[in-house]
């Protein structure tokens, strides 16, 4: 009897643990449920990474596209005008420096779809601490210049040379004007100001009354107006030992600069240019070189 009574409270246990077990059950669906309006949980997709690939030479105006075409939310424009992990200021940039143009390093940046834009700004800024070192603040001081002007030669001669070879001449040739205190002359920055990169400019444009107008200003313009990379910034600290004080594209449309010493020479150069041009319908000729 005894024998019974201990099976007997065994199965009554038993059937109680599965209650409470079945109850438990019951109790986390209905929350499960409640919490979803009735419906099963959708699965939640896994973030999708996009690649941001900033090229030498962009602007801000430029990468911001990119940011948007890369599904970066917020603005990129506002987000990189300042930042609290990097001064221009310490570079030697004035203190009304309005952005943080020529400090947005170029790479390729992988940033999750939907991140706000000023990620892409951080990880730039990050990016330009290390790859900007103490070494090219160091050479800047040996040109005479604040690091933050020898940031603005190198966007210079990212927008101006197409070819790695140019790159230490361009340079060459910006030292050698500023030294001389004669105006740059170097159209790409009356673009900048214009932020017009395809149409041929006019007489009208070229005569703009802006600080950024290299042809009647002498002297840097205020900003750099790009971003460059390092082979920029090496050109702008390791110039040329040449005496060039002009340059214009060869008449082979193959990227290549035509340099020279005496105004005269670079005249016809550029009368060669202007040839060739009118010579294939008033188009940049076609390279032929292999």
């Amino acid at each position: 009897m005894a024998s019974d009574i201990r099976i007997r409270k065994g199965r009554v246990a038993g059937v109680l643990v599965g209650l409470a077990i079945a109850v438990v059950v019951v109790v986390l669906l209905a929350i499960h449920f409640k919490g979803t309006g009735g419906k099963p949980a959708k699965t939640v997709a896994a973030p999708v990474v996009a690649k941001v690939l900033v090229p030498e030479g962009e602007t801000r105006v430029q990468i911001a596209a990119r940011a948007r075409a890369a599904g970066l939310t917020g603005s990129y424009m506002a987000a990189s005008k300042r930042s609290p992990i990097l001064d221009p200021a310490k570079y030697g940039a004035p203190a009304n420096t309005p952005n943080l143009e020529g400090f947005l390093f170029p790479a390729t940046y992988e940033v999750y779809v939907g991140e706000p834009a000023e990620k892409l700004v951080h990880e730039q800024l990050v990016t330009f601490r290390e790859r900007f070192t103490a070494q090219d603040i160091k050479r800047a001081h040996e040109l005479h210049i604040t690091p933050y002007q020898l940031l603005i030669v190198a966007s210079m001669v990212e927008r101006e040379a197409q070819l790695p070879g140019d790159r230490a001449k361009v340079a060459a040739v910006i030292y050698n004007r500023l030294r001389k205190d004669v105006p740059l002359g170097i159209d790409a920055t009356i673009r900048y100001a214009l932020n017009d990169y395809t149409k041929p400019l006019t007489a009208a444009q070229l005569a703009l009354e802006s600080p950024y107008n290299t042809r009647i200003h002498t002297g840097l313009p205020p900003t750099p107006i790009a971003n460059p990379g390092s082979a920029g910034v090496q050109a702008a600290a390791y110039p040329a030992h040449a005496s060039y004080l002009y340059y214009v594209a060869g008449a082979d449309g193959c990227g290549e600069l035509v340099f020279s010493t005496s105004y005269a020479k670079f005249e016809h150069d550029a009368a060669a240019y202007r040839e060739a041009i009118a010579a294939n319908g008033g188009n940049v000729p076609t390279c032929h070189h292999k």
